[in-house]
C-alpha cells in the first residue's frame, strides 16, 4: 500500500535517488549535491509516496497557499508507474493548497499525461533558462 504524507524534511539523498529512478534526473541536477539541497531546502510543499517506507514518488512545489502553486518536480518510480501515484501525488499537492491554481511544465514525455488526469493545457507559457 502507497502512503501519501507532506514531508518537508525529505532527505537530498532520497529525492536524487527517486529522480534518477524516475527518468527525471535526466534532466535535472542530480550529480550537483549542493543544488538539489536548495532544491528541497527551498521548495515548501513536498508530497512523497513511500511503499513500506521506500520512497517511490515526489512532489515537489513552491506556493502562496493562496492563489499559484507551481509544481516543478513530479517524479515517480518508473518501477511504480502506470499505478495512478502520480495523479495521486498531484491530488495531495492540490489539497495542501487547495484555494491555489497548480501550475507546471510538463516534460516532453509527459505532455500526453497531463490532459488524461484532467488538467488543462495552457499556451501562454514563458520561461528564461
Amino acid at each position: 500500500m502507497i502512503c501519501y504524507q507532506i514531508e518537508p524534511g525529505l532527505a537530498v539523498e532520497e529525492f536524487r535517488n527517486v529522480l534518477i529512478r524516475s527518468t527525471l534526473g535526466e534532466r535535472r541536477p542530480v550529480d550537483d549535491p549542493a543544488r538539489l539541497k536548495n532544491m528541497v531546502a527551498h521548495a515548501n510543499l513536498i508530497v512523497t509516496a513511500r511503499d513500506a517506507g521506500k520512497l517511490v514518488g515526489v512532489s515537489r512545489a513552491l506556493s502562496d497557499f493562496a492563489y499559484c502553486t507551481y509544481l516543478s518536480d513530479l517524479a515517480v518510480d518508473i518501477d511504480y508507474q502506470r499505478q495512478g501515484i502520480g495523479k495521486e501525488l498531484i491530488r495531495q499537492t492540490k489539497l495542501a493548497a487547495p484555494e491555489a491554481k497548480l501550475i507546471l511544465l510538463s516534460a516532453p514525455a509527459a505532455v500526453d499525461y497531463y490532459p488524461k488526469i484532467g488538467m488543462q493545457r495552457h499556451a501562454h507559457c514563458f520561461y528564461l533558462d
